[in-house]
């Protein structure tokens, strides 16, 4: 096992993959990394609402790293990565399970120009004091959400207003690492679906988040075929991930 001392040394053990890059986080203080063969794994504190031990690599060697982390970080971080990786891993590693799959998309090109407005003012970033107004709107349309207002990581939102100057559509920079942006708390109102508003406010994102970090990723349902066929449009790659949680 060799352990990772920054984020040039993580990219090269990872071929500079998205979701191994982006839990490392510019290996801001806290995050570890380790890579054995050709496994890697990031251990990333208070990402994504949790603790995260990003994996990747071969399942044998993937297996004696996961064991290795969980030994040296500490078992309140959960493998994450390929979802036939991650299942390999739970069944080989004692304690984990894994409860859904779900899928993280990446993009690296601008979207394809669009240029229909349809409702609503342009996409822009909010003001702090927007945020009582996005809390609202994601407890009425995503009360799901892994991103919320003043939550830990959650840097800023992005809006669509309607003439009143209530918000039609959300969405958040949330958790992104210095060379991967990350969107998250994507949020239509009810009142306004279907109109493409969920969408133009994501191009406005994927769009900021391209100029700052050079590429944008997320992680979206595998049942939410509407949202899949958004991010397709906007330029975004599928790809299959699962975490697992730890039983106690």
């Amino acid at each position: 096992m060799r352990e990772l001392k920054d984020a040039a040394e993580v990219a090269a053990a990872c071929d500079d993959d998205d979701l191994i890059v982006w839990a490392a986080q510019g290996m801001r203080p806290g995050v570890r990394a380790w890579t054995y063969g050709d496994a890697v794994a990031v251990a990333s504190p208070g990402i994504a609402r949790g603790d995260r031990l990003v994996i990747r690599g071969g399942p044998v060697q993937a297996i004696r790293l996961v064991r290795h982390a969980l030994a040296e970080a500490g078992r309140s971080f959960r493998p994450f990565g390929d979802a036939v990786l991650v299942h390999r891993v739970a069944e080989a590693v004692e304690g984990l399970r894994v409860p859904s799959d779900f899928s993280w998309m990446a993009t690296r090109k601008p979207p394809e120009p669009y240029a229909a407005q349809g409702p609503g003012g342009p996409a822009a970033w909010l003001a702090p004091g927007d945020e009582p107004g996005v809390t609202d709107l994601l407890a009425a349309a995503n009360p799901g959400s892994y991103a919320v207002p003043g939550l830990a990581g959650v840097r800023r939102w992005a809006g669509i207003r309607d003439g009143a100057g209530g918000l039609l559509a959300v969405a958040a920079d949330a958790w992104s690492a210095p060379a991967v942006g990350l969107i998250a708390g994507v949020a239509t109102a009810v009142r306004a679906r279907r109109r493409g508003l969920g969408e133009r406010v994501c191009r406005f994102v994927t769009e900021e988040l391209l100029g700052e970090h050079g590429r944008v990723a997320l992680m979206v349902d595998d049942w939410n075929d509407t949202a899949l066929r958004v991010y397709h449009r906007l330029g975004f790659s599928r790809r299959r991930v699962a975490a697992t949680r730890i039983d106690t």
